[in-house]
């Protein structure tokens, strides 16, 4: 056989095998697969396989399984994973403060308010602050608003008082609880129901899915329906991986991301009405919902804490937020 012949064969088989080869991303994430993130994550997996027709395989790790939260973002920094969909109180401690709005309490009054920032220019630009951190931002998914459980009754400011309560490493969160006179305790998602089981803490928020699916109603007597706070998610990617992707792959993984989105934000007020439901049929937990007075007096107990955390996030980024969505904590 010709020299020729032989290297004509080598080019041939490698260009069959780049056209059948199949990159894998493995895509990570600390809740349960029945939650609105955890189904728009196996929902991503399927459109990108789809629409790559076969090129990509996303391999989606729930409930920690490959790394718990606070090992999450240096392993997609470093590339052992390259996507995550983590909460977006993750990005304070990165060192993009700004991301740190979304934990301030009553931000929102409701998600067209939410949508104004996540779905238009100032969510961009937040995104764009992270690529010199070498990650790269896809979409915002929303899981839902949160709610305050313990093991006594949550109705007014004082109740909260000396109580301990599991918050998401957040320097905001940290200052809400301190307004409210309860006691802030940073911890992993995956520790929180033991944590409550055995009463390292009193109490937590978090959207009704996340209670429901982690089975938190189980050892927390009472929740509070105060839909105090936001708590959606940044699904991010390994720069340097997906700037190595062919355009035509990143493109068809930008549909796909654009469709799950759609999904994402569909099925998360859905959830979180059927988790609700499912903790009243318990009966394990007493559901209470604030009177529009009792939920004021909370909205003034938190509102200095806008005041106090403006310098941190950043008073311009702030500002362009209360114009989109019309909140004054000074008008409290």
């Amino acid at each position: 056989m010709k020299i020729s012949q032989i290297l004509a064969g080598i080019v041939l088989g490698s260009a069959v095998l780049a056209a059948s080869a199949q990159t894998v991303i493995k895509f990570s994430h600390v809740v349960a697969v029945d939650t609105p993130k955890g189904k728009a994550a196996v929902f991503f997996a399927q459109k990108a396989s789809e629409l790559t027709k076969g090129k990509i395989k996303v391999e989606v790790y729930a409930n920690s399984a490959l790394y718990k939260d606070k090992e999450e973002m240096e392993a997609l920094q470093i590339g052992s994973v390259q996507m995550l969909a983590p909460s977006l109180a993750k990005f304070g401690p990165l060192g993009v403060k700004e991301f740190e709005a979304f934990d301030l309490p009553f931000i929102f009054d409701d998600k067209a308010d939410l949508h104004k920032i996540t779905q238009g220019a100032v969510g961009a630009s937040l995104m764009a602050k992270l690529e010199p951190k070498g990650i790269k931002g896809l979409a915002f998914w929303d899981n839902g608003f949160k709610s305050f459980s313990a093991n006594v009754p949550l109705k007014n400011v004082a109740d909260f008082k000396g109580k301990k309560f599991r918050i998401q490493s957040s320097k905001v969160l940290e200052e809400e609880i301190r307004a409210l006179g309860g006691i802030a305790q940073v911890m992993a998602f995956s520790e929180v129901y033991q944590a409550l089981q055995t009463g390292v803490v009193d109490g937590t928020e978090n959207p009704i899915s996340n209670f429901y699916t982690q089975k938190m109603h189980e050892v927390q007597k009472h929740l509070s329906l105060t839909n105090h706070g936001y708590l959606g998610y940044a699904v991010i990617v390994n720069k340097k991986f997906w700037d190595a992707l062919p355009a035509d792959v990143r493109g068809q993984l930008e549909q796909a991301m654009k469709e799950a989105t759609v999904y994402a934000n569909k099925i998360a007020q859905e959830e979180n009405d059927l988790a609700l439901a499912g903790v009243r049929k318990s009966g394990k937990t007493t559901v209470y919902e604030p009177t529009k007075e009792e939920r004021m007096a909370l909205k003034k107990a938190m509102a200095p804490v806008h005041i106090k955390m403006a310098d941190r996030v950043g008073k311009d980024t702030l500002q362009t937020i209360y114009k989109e969505t019309g909140f004054d904590p000074n008008a409290l």
